[in-house]
This record gives structure tokens, C-alpha cells and sequence, in this order.
């Protein structure tokens, strides 16, 4: 079953292992993550060693198909945001889990 971290989970985390108060733990967290949100709404990228980085892409306007009628719709053009795992992270996620026992996946 997937399990979501939430918000205040990662700030009881900070709490625990940095040994700041709840309400500074709180605080710190909201300050990384409006820093990320600003970066990233000013089109840059923000690259965390370990982790990933955080892309923002620019889609040009195409034209795409409406299921129900089939009519031709041009969908214009935006922004997404991506997130690319670094190496460290996709080798974490994929090495052997408690669950899983001995097995280690192959491709």
C-alpha cells in the first residue's frame, strides 16, 4: 500500500532529528519549500545533491483531439514541472526492500 508523507510529517521529522523546536521545525520547512516554489516560478531549476532536481519545461501549443467528439482542439502553449531522481535516489528505491525479502530486481 503507497503511504504519503504529508507536510507536518517532514516537519515532526526536522523536529526529531535536528532538535529544533516543533514551531521553528515548522517554520524551517516552510522556508525550503517557498524558496523551491519561488525558484522554480521564476522558470529555474533547483538541483538538490542526492535527491534531484526540480525542472521547470516549457511546452509549445499543439493540437489535441476531444475523446467525446473527436473535434481537433488546440491546447495552448505552458509551463510543466519535472522532477528527474539523481542516481543515489533511484538506486535507494530500487535496492532490496524489508518486504521483498533477498530479492533484488534485474533489468
Amino acid at each position: 500500500m503507497l503511504r504519503t508523507i504529508t507536510r507536518s510529517q517532514l516537519s515532526e521529522a526536522v523536529y526529531q532529528e535536528v532538535g529544533l523546536s516543533r514551531n521553528e521545525s515548522a517554520d524551517l520547512l516552510e522556508m525550503v519549500l517557498d524558496e523551491i516554489a519561488a525558484v522554480l516560478a521564476r522558470g529555474e531549476g533547483v538541483k538538490i545533491a542526492a535527491f534531484g532536481s526540480f525542472l521547470v519545461r516549457k511546452k509549445g501549443q499543439r493540437i489535441g483531439r476531444n475523446p467525446k467528439t473527436g473535434n481537433e482542439v488546440p491546447i495552448l502553449p505552458r509551463q510543466v514541472l519535472v522532477f528527474r531522481p539523481s542516481q543515489l535516489l533511484k538506486g535507494r528505491i530500487n535496492a532490496t526492500r524489508p518486504d521483498q525479502g533477498d530479492e533484488v530486481a534485474c533489468s
